[in-house]
């Protein structure tokens, strides 16, 4: 939902302050984030690559958006910090995102997550501090594992997209 005054998406829009100084929305912070489903060949299936974060979820990688950074380069960017896969092949014409909201200390966050998809020759990880684990898997089997159902969503509309090509 978006405020009625401001425009920036909110949760819930409480109107103008008493002084009319201007909105009251509830959400304090938007935050934009990138993210890669990476999948690699084995015959001819496919593996895909998910990331066991040290909250405990499985999901894919992803991170925040850098100064003057494109969508693509920041997803290329977080897929070399967090698993050290430098080359990977992205396929044109897959963008997917999912938006979701949490607390962080006194804030309410917005959250908007874009994922691009991409194929790596290279089936070789090596981890960031930021993870604990990961794993090459099936696609039932990475269903299965995804924590997040817009994850799995997410997931499923790559496979489908590979699907039509």
């Amino acid at each position: 939902m978006r405020c009625r005054l401001c425009s920036r998406l909110s949760v819930k829009c409480v109107g103008s302050s008493k002084n009319g100084s201007g909105c009251k929305a509830v959400v304090t912070v938007n935050r934009t984030s990138v993210g890669l489903v990476v999948f690699s060949r084995v015959g001819r299936e496919r593996d895909y690559l998910l990331l066991h974060y040290a909250s405990g979820h499985w999901d894919f990688s992803k991170g925040g958006v850098e100064k003057d950074e494109s969508e693509e380069e920041t997803a290329l960017r977080e897929l070399r910090e967090e698993t050290g896969i430098s080359k990977v092949n992205v396929i044109p014409g897959f963008r997917e995102s999912i938006h979701y909201f949490f607390r962080e200390k006194n804030e309410l966050v917005s959250k908007e997550v874009v994922f691009l998809l991409a194929e790596s020759p290279s089936r070789e990880v090596k981890l960031s501090h930021e993870h604990v684990g990961f794993e090459w898997l099936s696609l039932a089997q990475a269903l299965e594992r995804l924590t997040f159902e817009n994850s799995k969503k997410v997931l499923e509309k790559a496979v489908g997209f590979l699907e039509k090509r």
